[in-house]
């Protein structure tokens, strides 16, 4: 399907339109975004159109997620481009609302989500979480959608979002998609479009030490020792800062000394003036007579 992608800025044109669609009995799908859409965004669409009968991509860049005003100043405004990118692929709607729409004037209201958001991310970006909790929490509701579609990247935030829906009693599904990758690893991200060319050859090599990593982990390598050791090849492949790197429980994110189950390898480290974010599954090892494991991400 190609052509133009209707763009809608107000909440009472966005419920006319899905109100006509709920007549009709349609499934909704929703996928958040920032806009500077890359192929990451565009498989979360793929997966929602798979899913869905209806498709809604927003496209909001919200201020309240973040920490410093020079990086919101910063964030790349793309939205003709973006629109073009989502019309082929048969997207309903993009929801691009005014800021008034979202954050109307006197809007007092901010969620919180303790535990998942603490730590990783949280503790080094205060209140970001809290931005993100609330601006999801709004564009579920305004959307009505049945299931909204989240990239594993952040999986961080994939739990705080989570959270927030379920305890909030928001009748949505959020459906995790896995991280999409560069052919030399390096996940998709619209902060990649920062990196020098000579950043740009470093980066992949946070994924490399981030998997073989994991690998090692789950074979039954001490942690404390192996963390430090990919942190220190972290900070020689030419990082110059490694905010955290940890092994997480992948149904809670509680921190784990020892590999005893399902979890995750997470890490936020600066090349240059750009934060990359990333993760991967810790695969368990591999026993005689069976199959290798692959990475999801």
């Amino acid at each position: 399907m190609s052509g133009q992608i209707p763009i809608v800025r107000t909440l009472a044109g966005l419920r006319d339109i899905t109100a006509g669609w709920r007549r009709e009995g349609a499934r909704i799908a929703v996928v958040p975004t920032m806009g500077a859409l890359h192929e990451g965004h565009l498989s979360l669409v793929r997966a929602a159109l798979a899913e869905a009968d209806r498709v809604i991509v927003t496209l909001f860049v919200n201020p309240r997620q973040f920490n410093s005003p020079a990086d919101l100043a910063a964030y790349p405004r793309t939205e003709e481009s973006d629109a073009a990118r989502l019309a082929p692929l048969g997207t309903d709607l993009l929801y691009a609302p005014d800021a008034d729409q979202v954050y109307p004037e006197g809007f007092a209201t901010t969620v919180s989500v303790a535990g998942v958001s603490e730590g990783l991310c949280g503790a080094f970006r205060p209140g970001h979480f809290d931005g993100v909790a609330t601006v999801v929490a709004k564009l579920f509701l305004q959307t009505g959608a049945d299931c909204a579609f989240f990239g594993e990247k952040d999986f961080q935030q994939l739990h705080v979002v989570r959270r927030m829906a379920r305890d909030l009693d928001i009748p949505i599904e959020v459906i995790a998609c896995p991280t999409v990758r560069e052919p030399d690893g390096l996940a998709l991200s619209s902060r990649n479009a920062r990196l020098s060319q000579t950043e740009r050859a470093i980066a992949p090599k946070l994924a490399q030490i981030l998997f073989s990593t994991a690998e090692r982990l789950g074979a039954g390598a001490s942690t404390a020792s192996t963390l430090e050791r990919a942190r220190e090849a972290i900070l020689t492949a030419g990082f110059r800062d490694v905010e955290y790197l940890e092994m997480r429980a992948e149904a809670d994110l509680s921190p784990l000394d020892v590999f005893d189950r399902p979890a995750r390898l997470l890490v936020a480290a600066w090349l240059g003036d750009t934060r990359l974010i990333d993760n991967v599954e810790v695969p368990p090892a591999v026993r005689p007579g069976k199959p290798s494991v692959t990475p999801r991400d």
